[in-house]
């Protein structure tokens, strides 16, 4: 039985997000785990695409690097830079002990963006 790259990345990006938007409901929201999740979720969506169009997946987290792949594909994915700039810190920087203040709009800003890039690269899966 042949396992579906595509799938599997959909599928762990599923549940990252799912992780933030539940976690989202706690108080105090884990503000820190949150952002964390919805870099990943989008991280993963990304991943699913680049490997849908047959691309190599590079070991990064860097979500610009991965749009840089991506636009070479579609050029209409250029429109989530910002969104993408907003959750590329929170790959690495939220999982260590810091001085980054976050504050709760920070994770629903997050949980916004990852919905808009999940939606706008869905088109491309």
């Amino acid at each position: 039985m042949s396992v579906d790259p595509v799938r599997e990345w959909i599928e762990l990006a599923d549940q990252d997000e799912a992780s933030a938007r539940y976690l989202a409901g706690m108080r105090p929201m884990p503000l820190e785990v949150i952002c964390f999740h919805c870099q990943q979720a989008a991280e993963k969506t990304l991943k699913a695409v680049l490997a849908k169009h047959g691309q190599e997946i590079p070991r990064t987290h860097d979500l610009l690097e991965l749009l840089d792949i991506a636009i070479v594909l579609s050029p209409s994915v250029a429109s989530l830079e910002t969104k993408l700039l907003g959750l590329n810190d929170f790959a690495v920087v939220v999982r260590y002990p810091s001085h980054v203040p976050l504050e709760e709009q920070d994770a629903i800003l997050a949980l916004d963006a990852v919905k808009d890039i999940r939606e706008a690269l869905a088109k491309l899966l």
